[in-house]
C-alpha cells in the first residue's frame, strides 16, 4: 500500500512538474527553480524533483539540454481527451487535439476510468519505443454513472452485471441499498463510490425495471440506459396542468389571424401531436400565399421554469419502436400545443408569396392564431395526389406541383437525396413483434417535407442578413459540414465496384453523381448498403451558433423552426426570432453555443435509443425462426465478423469469422471485404449470402448467423 502511495504521489508531483514547464513556456530549469515554483522548500521534496525528472528524462517526458537543465519533451506529456474502451481490458485515449492520434492505455493504466469519460492522461513512449501509451493521472468528467443491468444476490452481499458492454465491471450493492430489488430482476443502477485500491465500484438500485425480456422492462431500460427519465417531475406536470386553455382576444389582437383562412396538417395515421399545419390561399393578383404555421411552444414554456428546464434537459421527444417519450407533458404536446382540427390554436409562422414558378416574392414571420380546417394522414393525402379527387383537392394539387419545383430546385442547386428504406413493426397488443413492413415515402411526405425546409432556410437567411452590414447575431443553426475528402474517396472506390461512378471534382458534382446513384439503386437490393455508406460518409449535422451551412441540403443558412413540441432547438429558434422582430440585439454566443452543444448530444442519445429499440425488436422476431434460412446482404464487416441483413425482415445480424469453417478469413479493411487465406474466397460489403438463424440474445440485442456455403 505504502509503494502505490508513493506511486501516487511521484504521479501527481510529475504532472505538477510538467504544469510549470508549460507555463514558463517550457523555458530550461534546474530542480530547484522547479522546487521553487512549487513553493517546495523539504530537502526530501526537492530529491523527489531530480529523481522524478531524471526518471522521466529516461522515459522521454523531459529532455536534459545541458547539464542538470531540463526541458519538456516536445511530444506533449499529458493530454486530455475520452476514454474508449476494448473489449479486454485495454482503452484507448481519443485526444481533444485533433492533431494527436489515439492512445493505448494498458488495462492497469486505466485507474478507475470507464468508457467515455474525459480524463487526463500521461503520456510516454512504451518500453518496446514503438508507440506512445499512456496512463490516466486524473477523471475530469464521468460520462455515465447510471446502468441498467441485472441484480445477481448472494447472502451477503449482491453484485449489479450492467448491460453496457464497454461497462467491464460488475457493480457492488450493498444489502441495505437494494430498494427492494430481488435476485434476477432488472433495474438501474448508480455508483456512488469507488473505493482505492478496489476492483469495483459501490453503487445503489435506483429503481426496478422489471422482469428481464418483458416488453416494458426492456424499452425502460432503453431509455434509462441512455439517460431518459421514465416519467415527468411531479412539479414539470403541476406546472404543465396549470397553464390556461383559454386563448384571449387580447392575444389574438397581437396575431394575424388566419381562422379563416384554408388550413390543414398532414401527419402519419397514428400521430398524436402535430406541430405544423400549412395554409393556402390565391391572392388577388394570381399568385399564392402559403403560410407554414408552427405550434407556438415558447408562448407557453416561460424561460427558467421547472417545465423550461426538463424540456431543454431532455432535449428532445425519443421515438422508441413502440411509444413516444415527449419532451413535453402530454397536456402541452398532445393538447394545448399541438395543432388539433376544428380548434383555435397559437402560431408561429414563415408566411411566403410564391409565383407560379414557386419564386418567393413576399415572405413574412410572426406569431399567427389559426383554425385547422381538416387533420389529414399522409396515404389520404397520397389518394387525393394520386386520384385527383377529394377533400380540398386543387388546393393540395397545387401545392404538391409547388412542392415539386421546389424539391427540383433544390437538387439543381447540389442538394442531395438520401432514400433508405425504413422498417417498422408489427406489435401485438403485448409489443410483441408480428411482422415487419417497410415505409415508403411518397410525394405527400415530400410536399411537407419542402415546406418545412423552406420555412427553415428562410428563417435562418432572415436572420443572418438581417445582421450583414453590422454585427452578426447570434443565432442557432442546423450546420452540416463538407464530408472529409478521403471518407469520399473510399465510398466512390466502393461505389465503382457496383458500376457506379462518383466524381468528387467539386461539392455541386459529388451531390450531382451522389443523387444519380440513389435514383439508380432505388429498388434494389444493395441499395440500403450503399445508402448506409454515403451516409456515413457524411459529417454528422449538429445544431451551433458557429455555423450555417447545411452541405447536404445545399443550403447556406439553414435552422431548425418546425418541431418545437418535440425539439428543444426549434424553441431556441423561436424564442430569438421573436427577439430579433422586436429589435432586440445580439445574444450571449458562448451561452448559447453551450446549449447548442447540449441538444446535439441529446438528439445522438435520442438516435442510440431508437436504435436500440429496434435492435431489440429485431431480435424478438427472429427469436421464433431460430434454424430459418434467408437471402441476406452483406452491410458491414469487422475483423471479428460479418453483419447480414435480411432481404425481406431487413433484420440484421452477425457471421462470427470463427464460425466460418471452410478457410482461415481476415479484414481487408481498404476494400470492405473478408479473404480465405487459402482458398482466396472473398465476401464483400453488398454480397448476397445464404444464412441460417444460429442464436439470438435479447439481453445483448444480438443475432447470430451461420454462414451457408455452398
Amino acid at each position: 500500500m505504502a509503494n502505490h502511495q508513493g506511486n501516487s504521489i511521484k504521479q501527481v508531483l510529475t504532472q505538477l512538474i510538467a504544469n510549470v514547464f508549460e507555463k514558463s513556456g517550457n523555458k530550461p530549469m534546474n530542480y530547484r527553480q522547479v522546487a521553487n515554483k512549487l513553493n517546495i522548500i523539504e530537502p526530501d521534496s526537492k530529491a523527489t524533483i531530480l529523481e522524478i525528472l531524471e526518471d522521466e528524462t529516461v522515459n522521454g517526458t523531459f529532455i536534459e539540454i545541458t547539464k542538470g537543465k531540463y526541458q519538456m519533451h516536445e511530444v506533449k506529456a499529458f493530454l486530455t481527451g475520452k476514454i474508449s474502451m476494448a473489449n479486454d481490458g485495454s482503452a484507448f485515449l481519443i485526444p481533444d487535439d485533433t492533431v494527436e492520434k489515439d492512445i493505448y492505455i494498458g488495462p492497469r493504466k486505466l485507474r478507475t476510468a470507464l468508457h467515455g469519460d474525459k480524463v487526463k492522461l500521461h503520456v510516454y513512449e512504451s518500453s518496446k519505443g514503438k508507440r506512445k501509451e499512456g496512463e490516466v493521472v486524473e477523471i475530469m468528467e464521468r460520462a455515465k454513472m447510471e446502468f441498467t443491468g441485472i441484480v445477481k444476490l448472494s447472502q451477503h452481499f449482491a453484485f449489479f452485471i450492467p448491460d453496457d458492454r464497454k461497462m467491464l465491471h460488475d457493480i457492488f450493492i450493498p444489502l441495505e441499498d437494494l430498494n427492494g430489488a430481488r435476485n434476477g430482476v432488472k433495474a438501474l443502477a448508480r455508483i456512488v463510490d469507488w473505493p482505492a485500491g478496489a476492483k469495483n465500484p459501490v453503487g445503489i438500485i435506483k429503481s426496478i425495471l422489471g422482469r428481464q425480456g418483458e416488453n416494458n422492462t426492456e424499452m425502460n431500460a432503453i431509455l434509462a440506459e441512455y439517460g431518459f427519465p421514465l416519467s415527468f417531475p411531479e412539479e414539470v406536470e403541476k406546472e404543465a396542468q396549470a397553464i390556461s386553455q383559454e386563448i384571449t382576444k387580447e392575444e389574438i389582437a397581437k396575431r394575424r389571424d388566419f381562422r379563416k383562412t384554408l388550413t390543414f396538417t398532414i401527419d402519419p395515421f397514428d400521430a398524436k401531436d402535430f406541430d405544423d399545419a400549412i395554409s393556402f390561399k390565391i391572392l388577388e393578383n394570381g399568385n399564392y400565399e402559403v403560410g407554414v404555421h408552427i405550434a407556438d411552444v415558447s408562448h407557453y414554456l416561460i424561460p427558467d421554469s421547472a417545465l423550461d428546464k426538463e424540456a431543454f434537459d431532455r432535449g428532445t421527444s425519443v421515438y422508441l419502436v413502440d411509444r413516444v417519450i415527449p419532451m413535453l407533458p402530454e397536456n402541452l404536446s398532445n393538447g394545448l400545443c399541438s395543432l388539433r382540427p376544428k380548434e383555435e390554436k397559437l402560431c408561429f409562422a414563415a408566411v411566403f408569396e410564391l409565383d407560379n414558378n414557386a419564386n418567393i416574392i413576399n415572405e413574412w414571420f410572426g406569431k399567427t392564431v389559426i383554425y385547422s380546417d381538416r387533420r389529414f394522414a399522409y396515404e389520404e393525402v397520397q389518394e387525393i395526389i394520386e386520384n385527383k379527387a377529394g377533400d380540398y383537392v386543387d388546393e393540395i394539387l397545387k401545392l404538391n406541383q409547388l412542392a415539386y419545383i421546389l424539391r427540383e430546385k433544390k437538387f439543381k442547386h447540389g442538394a442531395i437525396s438520401f432514400e433508405s428504406t425504413e422498417v417498422k413493426f408489427k406489435l401485438d397488443e403485448n409489443g410483441k413483434p408480428t411482422g415487419v413492413y417497410i415505409k415508403e415515402r411518397k410525394d405527400a411526405h415530400k410536399l411537407i417535407e419542402d415546406f418545412m425546409l423552406l420555412a427553415n432556410k428562410k428563417v435562418a437567411e432572415f436572420i443572418a442578413k438581417k445582421g450583414k452590414g453590422k454585427h452578426k447575431y447570434t443565432f442557432v443553426y442546423r450546420a452540416h459540414d463538407v464530408p472529409k475528402p478521403e471518407s469520399l474517396a473510399n465510398f466512390a472506390a466502393f461505389a465503382s465496384k457496383f458500376g457506379h461512378k462518383i466524381s468528387t471534382k467539386s461539392d455541386r458534382d459529388t451531390a450531382k453523381s451522389l443523387n444519380k446513384l440513389m435514383a439508380d439503386v432505388e429498388g434494389t437490393k444493395e441499395q440500403n448498403v450503399l445508402t448506409q455508406l454515403a451516409i456515413r460518409s457524411m459529417a454528422k449535422a449538429i445544431y451551433t451558433t458557429k455555423s450555417s451551412s447545411h452541405y447536404g441540403l445545399a443550403f447556406d443558412f439553414y435552422t431548425h423552426f418546425t418541431s418545437p413540441i418535440r425539439r428543444y432547438p426549434d424553441v431556441m429558434v423561436h424564442r430569438l426570432l421573436e427577439y430579433y422582430l422586436a429589435g432586440g440585439d445580439s445574444v450571449n454566443a458562448d451561452h448559447y453555443e453551450k446549449m447548442c452543444q447540449h441538444s446535439s448530444q441529446m438528439e445522438k442519445k435520442a438516435a442510440d435509443a431508437e436504435r436500440a429499440s429496434i435492435k431489440y425488436k429485431q431480435a424478438e422476431y427472429l427469436n421464433d425462426q431460430i434454424g430459418e434460412t434467408f437471402l441476406g446482404i452483406i452491410s458491414g464487416v469487422t475483423e471479428w465478423g460479418m453483419y447480414v441483413e435480411i432481404e425481406e425482415n431487413k433484420c440484421e445480424g452477425m457471421i462470427r469469422l470463427r464460425d466460418i469453417s471452410d478457410d482461415f478469413y481476415v479484414l481487408d479493411e481498404k476494400n470492405y471485404c473478408i479473404i480465405g487465406q487459402k482458398k482466396k474466397r472473398k465476401y464483400q460489403l453488398g454480397d448476397e449470402v445464404q444464412i441460417r438463424v444460429k442464436r439470438v440474445d435479447l439481453a445483448k440485442r444480438q443475432i447470430d448467423f451461420m454462414l451457408i456455403v455452398e
